[in-house]
C-alpha cells in the first residue's frame, strides 16, 4: 500500500479560490459525481473540516466512509481514512503552488486506495488514476465557472469543489 498515484493540473484562479473550493465539502455532491452526500462531521479552531463522512456511489463501488483531513499551511490539505464499509485505507492530498505570479494555481493529487477485497496492483492503481483524473477535471471546472455559479454558500467559501471525489 505504500505505492501512490498522482496528477497534477493548472487551474485559472489563485491557490486561495482553489482552496476555497476545496474546502467546501457541502457542495462536492454538485459537482464531483461520485460523491452524493457530504457531512462535516468536526471542524478544527479555523473552522476548517477535520472530519467528513462521504457517501460514496461510483457505480461497483458504493462506500459510505469517514475521512479526517489534516491542513498544512494555506496550500495543502492532506486526509486519511477514519472507518469505511469497502476501505482498508484512502490517504491523499491536494498541493497547490502559485504559477504566472498567483493568477493560475498548479494543484497536486495524490491518492492511495486500499480496498477490503483482493485486487491487483495494476487495477487498484489504474481505479486512482481515474478517480483523481475525475476530480482534477471536475475541480478545475468548478474552480473556473466563477462565483456566479457557486450559489450563496457566503463568502469566498462559496466556490466548492475538492476535486475530490475521494
Amino acid at each position: 500500500m505504500a505505492e501512490h498515484t498522482s496528477s497534477s493540473i493548472t487551474i485559472e484562479a489563485a491557490p486561495a479560490e482553489v482552496m476555497s473550493v476545496i474546502a467546501d465539502f457541502d457542495r462536492y455532491p454538485e459537482w464531483t459525481g461520485e460523491v452524493k452526500e457530504a457531512e462535516v462531521l468536526a471542524k478544527d479552531e479555523r473552522g476548517r473540516a477535520e472530519q467528513v463522512r462521504l457517501l460514496l456511489d461510483a457505480g461497483a463501488i458504493k462506500d459510505d466512509h469517514t475521512l479526517a483531513y489534516t491542513w498544512t499551511g494555506e496550500n495543502e490539505v492532506s486526509w486519511s481514512l477514519v472507518r469505511s464499509q469497502m476501505l482498508r485505507a484512502l490517504d491523499g492530498s491536494y498541493r497547490l503552488a502559485a504559477e504566472r505570479g498567483g493568477a493560475a494555481t498548479k494543484v497536486t493529487y495524490q491518492l492511495t486506495v486500499d480496498v477490503k477485497i483482493p485486487m491487483l496492483g495494476m487495477i487498484k492503481r489504474k481505479a486512482e488514476k481515474v478517480i483523481i483524473d475525475r476530480a482534477l477535471a471536475g475541480l478545475k471546472k468548478r474552480v473556473e465557472s466563477g462565483p456566479a455559479d457557486q450559489g450563496a454558500s457566503g463568502g469566498s467559501e462559496g466556490s466548492a469543489d475538492e476535486g475530490k471525489k475521494l
